[in-house]
């Protein structure tokens, strides 16, 4: 298999860029057209320091401390001394392609030429990840103002030889890993410590490896939301694009036509063409409304979390061609916090419509089943508790869907008096997709049930095929079993088992 190579041209990362960086087994470098504008960052901190003036961040203290002018003697230790006292997280480590999005983007941001830091510390970070060599950085720590320091002086504390990183899945000290990533420690020089941990990339990767998890289960719960439409003979007029064309919204008429897809040559549709029945309850019918709605808010969050991914995030910037260090604030993560909490409202409302057409297939006053999705019922209670879990997960999504940007906490001694929690915003996404895959898988394996009991009336041919892939890890429930094993086995399909695309 070849290893995916990738040029990083400042600005110019891509979606699918991203996807194999946290994927791992990428390799990245920096285009050459950057060095150039690189190298002019460096030799402009060297001059505004041989001009003895006070220059936040370069030979000052941080934060409340910017009014503490630090002597030319210990600058490099002030830069270690940044990464040291900020290496503060708490928590479970980040998960690998969050860390490995981590790296690329923090070298990615750095290639601008506007931070003041050498080549060979991107290089360096880039290094890292080549050889997969993971810092060991705590998921808990920052407020996604001034940047995620507590997580990004983690990972840049193993470039310097302190903390300790994953080196084929076991941590091991900074030394050992640097040494397998075939680089030495490094000295920071003027600017460079505080160009690595200020910014905004551990908000972004978390949120970034939350959209790419989503897109995969939202195409799930599309193609198995379409197999509870049929296992419940439901109508596919709700999914005519004249209804969606005069409406105009673009995400619901890509669903809309998701649905067609699905559904197309369905038999058992065929056999229910002249019922009585005039309309189907909401779940079925406005999955396009809702689930357009959250293609759309999906849609919405990739624009802003690829142009933050190729933004620059630090702070001060320094700008070669006017010798200038300018103090801003594009660490504050607020459009990486609106993103992650629009996420979050896609997230809750897929696994809500999700658990309601379970619901659904378990009343036999709609759906026309037998109760719970079980023969024998009374001796059976078949599906009746795995939609209880699946509500249980609905429920608890609701809570975690409350908007984390909304709040803010002084920090800094109130020099840092608004932040923007997006490090938590994105995080939390995480939580909340681990709780809608189990809801959509429940919902798999309620519908497959469903369709078993139209035999020998045949879905479409899509719809069989995605039945006739649960059915090989999960056989139809004739009577009660334990049914961990099945919503188990459902969500790792689902998560990992490749596209759900009609």
């Amino acid at each position: 298999m070849t290893t995916p190579a990738h040029l990083i041209t400042p600005g110019q990362l891509d979606k699918a860029m991203l996807l194999d960086a946290a994927a791992g087994g990428a390799r990245f470098t920096i285009a050459p057209s950057a060095r150039a504008g690189i190298e002019a960052s460096v030799q402009a901190v060297a001059t505004l320091m041989s001009r003895h003036e006070p220059v936040y961040g370069i030979n000052t203290g941080f934060g409340k401390l910017a009014q503490t002018r630090i002597p030319d003697d210990q600058l490099a230790q002030l830069q270690k001394n940044l990464v040291l006292s900020h290496s503060a997280g708490i928590g479970a480590p980040m998960a690998a392609p969050v860390v490995r999005l981590m790296l690329l983007l923090k070298a990615a941001s750095l290639a601008h030429g506007v931070s003041g830091v050498r080549p060979q510390v991107i290089d360096a970070l880039l290094a890292l990840l080549a050889a997969d060599v993971l810092p060991v950085v705590p998921e808990k720590g920052s407020v996604g103002a001034s940047g995620d320091l507590a997580p990004l002086a983690h990972l840049s504390g193993v470039l310097i030889g302190i903390g300790e990183a994953f080196v084929d899945g076991k941590r091991v000290p900074a030394l050992q890993a640097l040494a397998r990533a075939g680089i030495e420690p490094l000295v920071l020089g003027p600017k460079e410590g505080l160009a690595l941990l200020n910014g905004t990339q551990a908000s972004t990767a978390l949120a970034l490896v939350a959209v790419q998890r989503l897109e995969r289960i939202f195409d799930a719960a599309i193609g198995i939301g379409a197999m509870t439409v049929d296992a419940a003979k439901g109508a596919d007029t709700p999914f005519d694009d004249r209804i969606h064309k005069v409406r105009g919204q673009p995400g619901q008429r890509k669903v809309a036509a998701s649905f067609r897809s699905w559904l197309a040559g369905s038999a058992l549709r065929q056999s229910h063409l002249d019922c009585d029945k005039v309309q189907d309850p909401y779940c079925l019918r406005c999955q396009p409304q809702v689930m357009g709605a959250c293609l759309d808010q999906m849609q919405h969050a990739w624009n802003v979390l690829l142009t933050e991914a190729n933004g620059v995030s630090d702070n001060p910037l320094v700008f070669a061609d006017t010798l200038e260090a300018l103090s801003g604030g594009n660490f504050h993560a607020e459009p990486v916090a609106f993103a992650a909490d629009n996420l979050a409202l896609a997230i809750a409302e897929i696994g809500a419509l999700s658990e309601r057409r379970t619901a659904m297939l378990m009343d036999p006053g709609i759906s026309g089943l037998p109760a719970f999705l079980v023969e024998n019922g009374g001796l059976n209670s078949g599906f009746m508790i795995a939609q209880v879990t699946a509500a249980a997960l609905a429920s608890e999504n609701k809570s975690l869907a409350h908007p984390a940007s909304v709040d803010s906490l002084p920090t800094s001694a109130n020099q840092e008096d608004h932040v923007s929690m997006a490090t938590y915003a994105a995080r939390r996404l995480h939580q909340m997709l681990d709780n809608t895959a189990g809801i959509v898988a429940i919902e798999w394996l309620a519908s497959a049930q469903a369709l078993d009991f139209h035999r020998p009336l045949r879905s479409s041919p899509a719809l069989e095929c995605l039945h006739a892939r649960l059915r090989e890890r999960v056989p139809f429930l004739k009577e009660d079993r334990l049914m961990a094993p099945d919503i188990e086995a459902a969500v790792d399909m689902l998560e990992h088992a490749g596209s759900m695309s009609a």
